[in-house]
């Protein structure tokens, strides 16, 4: 199969059967073999309904149902699970992404070599205050910390190999962060597409400010995993032995001081911050340690991603 597009989806009953008019026209036109998953993230209209009466007249049209909202970045885990096509697309059910894109964004993951590509929502149509402005800012601060050089992180147009939806995992609302998730997986050919982006037709936005502090929230979360996921000694134990030498240099330097009757111990402020970075290098190295412990004993401490083997 040529291509699956996974679409997640919350109440969007007036949309889909025009998304769907729109993606087989496309399809056809260029004879691509496809299928369609549609992950109805627990939908109160009639969304089930159309993607139902979809399957009905076109069996490549396939459904997941969630019983309550979860969010998208369950969706899109769980369309990556059912997706067999070679190359897979993600894309929103609004109508602001647009079909058309979709066999450049193949012939780049195909003859290109790409392994994943991003589309980039140059021209937007959003609101500058609610999303253009906190969606530059949020970009600009991903960037900077992942070094991978897209301006849309969190554009919903998106085209993989099928071998990098199904290495990686994705769930809170790190489906921001997929490009990111994909380089920590070692899939670092990532590539960019300047994507046309349309004004919503149908329903409102389903994505309020919050969405901004929980993504850098998530993204702090990535970047901690990724560097010292399985080896948590290596950032506690590191800064906690810091912090107690430093609080240690610093209760000899009191001591010396006490001693030479220069000031008196428990009336000193230095004696009591020399304490408290002793305790806080105990407190950081013992977490380090027993992180290190439960890592030790994790069913997944020796799960890593292998692209090739060379057998007898």
């Amino acid at each position: 199969m040529d291509i699956s597009i996974v679409v997640p989806l919350f109440n969007e009953d007036e949309s889909l059967p025009h998304l769907a008019e729109w993606i087989d026209r496309v399809m056809d036109e260029h004879h691509f073999d496809y299928e369609v998953v549609m992950v109805d993230d627990g939908s109160k209209d009639n969304s089930w309904k159309v993607i139902e009466q979809l399957h009905a007249k076109n069996p490549r049209y396939k459904g997941v149902k969630f019983r309550r909202n979860y969010g998208k970045s369950a969706a899109l885990n769980v369309g990556f699970g059912q997706a067999q096509g070679d190359v897979v697309i993600t894309m929103d059910a609004d109508l602001q992404d647009s079909p058309d894109e979709i066999p450049e964004l193949y012939r780049m993951i195909k003859e290109d070599g790409y392994d994943l590509v991003s589309g980039w929502k140059k021209k937007r149509y959003d609101s500058k205050l609610a999303k253009n402005i906190p969606s530059k800012f949020f970009n600009w601060t991903t960037r900077r910390l992942s070094g991978i050089k897209l301006h849309d992180f969190n554009c919903g147009l998106k085209a993989y190999r099928h071998d990098v939806v199904k290495s990686i995992e994705v769930y809170g609302e790190m489906h921001r962060y997929i490009p990111v998730i994909a380089k920590w997986a070692g899939f670092g050919k990532i590539g960019e597409k300047v994507v046309q982006h349309r004004k919503r037709e149908f329903g409102v936005t389903k994505f309020g400010l919050n969405r901004f502090v929980n993504g850098y929230l998530d993204l702090m979360s990535i970047m901690f995993m990724s560097k010292f996921g399985k080896q948590p000694m290596h950032f506690f134990g590191l800064i906690g032995s810091l912090s107690f030498l430093l609080g240690f240099v610093a209760f000899i330097v009191v001591s010396v001081m006490r001693i030479c009757g220069h000031i008196s111990l428990t009336n000193s402020v230095w004696f009591y911050v020399s304490m408290l970075f002793i305790l806080m290098g105990t407190m950081l190295f013992l977490a380090g340690f027993l992180g290190e412990l439960i890592c030790r004993n994790s069913t997944t401490r020796n799960q890593y991603l292998i692209e090739k083997v060379i057998e007898q």
